[in-house]
């Protein structure tokens, strides 16, 4: 049996949509330790335009770092790509929205499986290993040392710049699952010369989690024809939580009306 939601916003969310938009599906997926605290507000404003709204909860996440300890990235990929085949079967379009590694499902999915996904548009997705020194022996590492404080990761508590933010993700990183995502990158990287919909970047200048230098290689090696980007100058990891949601979240709005012709 699934665990309880123990962490307060962490429970998923959804929309049936309303008027010719119903017909309409977005997702909005969130990032490893993460829940739709970061997802929800986003998830919200699509609902208020008219759309269908999925914010799942990924398997083990809105927990504890132990049950997250026991999915890895198969569990994650699979939650979200059986959600998105049961909306393609009610809806005429399913754009995904994903946010660090939800947003490398997301591409991972609309790479592996062009029918389901009409468009995507993705936050600080990681594509490119971490540059930390500590992540070059986590391969070795994750049979030594089960868990990590996320900081000693390289994944820093709150990586806003707003000094109230609170993403509510775990403090410790299971290693095994953390591998368990980062050795699917080289294969996804190899992808995106398959990705063909319509897809926003939203990326940030800075960010201490994700190394910018993901966005900038999906930009160019991705093959899709309607390639959109936003750049954030105030935000660091979760703009979309952080100075920059209004911004992200307006082009997201406008991004998905403007590729599902809504």
């Amino acid at each position: 049996m699934d665990a309880l939601v123990s962490i307060p916003g962490a429970e998923p969310w959804s929309s049936a949509g309303r008027g010719e938009r119903r017909h309409v599906a977005t997702v909005v997926v969130h990032g490893i330790t993460a829940s739709p605290v970061t997802t929800r507000p986003l998830g919200q404003r699509l609902a208020a335009e008219g759309y269908s709204v999925e914010v799942p909860l990924l398997p083990g996440h809105g927990t504890s770092f132990r049950e997250l300890g026991r999915t890895r990235y198969p569990d994650w990929y699979r939650a979200v790509e059986e959600l998105v085949e049961q909306l393609a079967e009610r809806c005429e379009q399913v754009v995904l929205i994903g946010h660090s590694m939800g947003g490398t499902i997301s591409l991972d999915l609309a790479s592996r499986r062009p029918e389901l996904v009409g468009a995507l548009a993705v936050i600080n997705p990681q594509v490119v290993a971490p540059s930390q020194p500590l992540a070059k022996v986590a391969p070795l590492l994750q049979h030594v040392v089960p868990y990590l404080p996320r900081d000693l990761a390289g994944m820093p508590t709150n990586d806003m710049v707003r000094p109230d933010g609170d993403e509510s993700a775990y403090g410790m990183i299971p290693s095994k699952a953390m591998q368990s995502f980062l050795g699917q990158l080289p294969r996804i990287r190899s992808q995106l010369l398959d990705l063909t919909q319509p897809l926003l970047v939203v990326r940030s200048l800075v960010d201490h989690t994700v190394n910018p230098m993901s966005s900038t290689e999906l930009l160019e090696r991705t093959a899709s024809r309607d390639l959109r980007e936003v750049v954030c100058e105030r935000s660091y990891h979760l703009p979309q939580v952080d100075l920059d949601a209004e911004k992200v979240t307006e082009a997201i709005v406008d991004f998905v009306a403007d590729v599902t012709g809504s």
